[in-house]
């Protein structure tokens, strides 16, 4: 038996925005159900996220019935946003590529503009299964993603966090740690590892599902804004750079495809299979 479990796993129905922590999710060829099919766009049709506004991390999505979800923020009403129909496909640009999505209706694209106080329109990725390749400098022929930053799921361990703190500590900005772990927004967060062991898993299996390593993750300034408070420091990416260089990136959590589909539920061994 394997000493490795499953702590948690998050789903983020919006980009950027905070999601919820179910006790199990259907693991599906493009991600978590349900994470990561809606975003944000601006008015040139480019999708924003915490990048930009930092204050999205104070916005809340919570997934529904059909594919709804309900969504809050500091003063603001809840809005349940339904599933648009079939309709026109609206291009947006999500890092400088294009992706077909369809637009929400006019009533989420009034909630978010008026939450961030910029006019923004809501998008939903209608049919993952042909919309958005995985990178292709590390995927498989078919592998698909949803509106995640580029690959299906992110895992992370409660060992490399507390080793990534205790690097914070000693460095020169002990005042902004400990980090919780929703500085990274993982789909799956796995204990009893060893620190920085998920850096070599080949292909991993989590319940009935299996999984491919594709990558290293690499970060960026979302992990510096406090997901609480929407205010951004300078950790882990100071610490990040001295200790953790992989390549080009800044790394901390491992990219996922999944090549066999099952359900994923919280307590769940997990073994390395390669």
């Amino acid at each position: 038996m394997s000493n490795l479990h499953v702590q948690a796993l998050h789903v983020h129905p919006v980009k950027s925005v905070a999601g919820t922590a179910p006790e199990e999710a259907a693991v599906e060829p493009w991600g978590l159900s349900g994470d990561r099919r809606w975003a944000l766009v601006d008015t040139g049709g480019t999708v924003i996220t915490q990048r930009r506004h930092p204050q999205l991390a104070l916005a809340a999505a919570r997934p529904m019935a059909g594919g709804r979800i309900a969504v809050t923020a500091p003063g603001m009403a809840e809005l349940v946003v339904e599933v648009p129909d079939p309709g026109p496909l609206e291009p947006v640009v999500l890092f400088g590529k294009k992706v077909e999505t369809v637009v929400a209706a006019a009533a989420a694209a009034d909630w978010f503009s008026a939450y961030l106080k910029e006019p923004v329109r809501l998008v939903h990725l209608d049919d993952p299964s042909v919309r958005r390749p995985v990178d292709p400098d590390y995927a498989l022929p078919g592998e698909m993603v949803s509106l995640a930053d580029g690959y299906p799921l992110l895992v992370t361990t409660l060992a490399s966090l507390d080793a990534l703190n205790s690097l914070i500590a000693q460095g020169d900005h002990p005042e902004e740690g400990p980090l919780p772990m929703d500085r990274f927004r993982p789909n799956v967060v796995v204990s009893g590892a060893e620190a920085w062991a998920e850096d070599g898993w080949r292909r991993i299996a989590i319940g009935d599902a299996v999984f491919r390593g594709a990558r290293e993750c690499g970060r960026c300034v979302v992990t510096t804004t406090d997901q609480a408070a929407a205010e951004r420091g300078r950790e882990p990416l100071k610490t990040l750079g001295k200790h953790r260089r992989i390549g080009k990136s800044l790394a901390f959590g491992r990219l996922l495809v999944p090549v066999r589909l099952g359900t994923v539920r919280v307590g769940d061994e997990v073994r390395v299979l390669e």
